[in-house]
């Protein structure tokens, strides 16, 4: 699956990023892999696969945050640290979801109707850092 260097996944909605380290699964073989094999997500990645209306989790060998997200870049649905060898729900009005470790979502104060984007890494540095310095004051 090709890493997009440079690029992060921001929730606009509360200046909050998802994720600074981005791979992105567009054709069959890559989507229907998805994160299959691999033993460990670390903080900050997150796997966009598009298009994508549902997720399986079989042989995904660890726990994930799955973020529907629909033609518009809303959010539609959150599946909250679905485990191992489970099914994900079809999500009609999902056109592509974001696969994150365990715990961002709830981390990031994720919700149903937030507006994500995919932007330049810099970018969402900048929102980091100006949101730090917002919680060190």
């Amino acid at each position: 699956m090709p890493f997009e260097p440079g690029l992060a996944i921001v929730n606009q909605s509360r200046d909050t990023t998802l994720a600074a380290h981005v791979e992105v699964a567009t054709s069959f073989w890559a989507r229907a892999k998805g994160l299959i094999g691999r033993k460990s997500q670390p903080d900050g990645f997150a796997l966009i696969i598009r298009p994508c209306g549902a997720i399986h989790m079989l042989m995904v060998q660890l726990p994930l945050d799955v973020v529907h997200i629909d033609k518009r870049n809303h959010v539609v649905k959150i599946l909250h640290s679905i485990r191992p060898w489970r099914l994900g729900p079809f999500v009609p009005k999902s056109s592509w979801v974001i696969e994150l470790p365990a715990g961002t979502a709830l981390r990031t104060m994720t919700q149903v109707g937030d507006v994500v984007a995919v932007i330049p890494a810099a970018a969402a540095e900048a929102i980091d850092a100006r949101d730090t310095s917002h919680h060190s004051q």
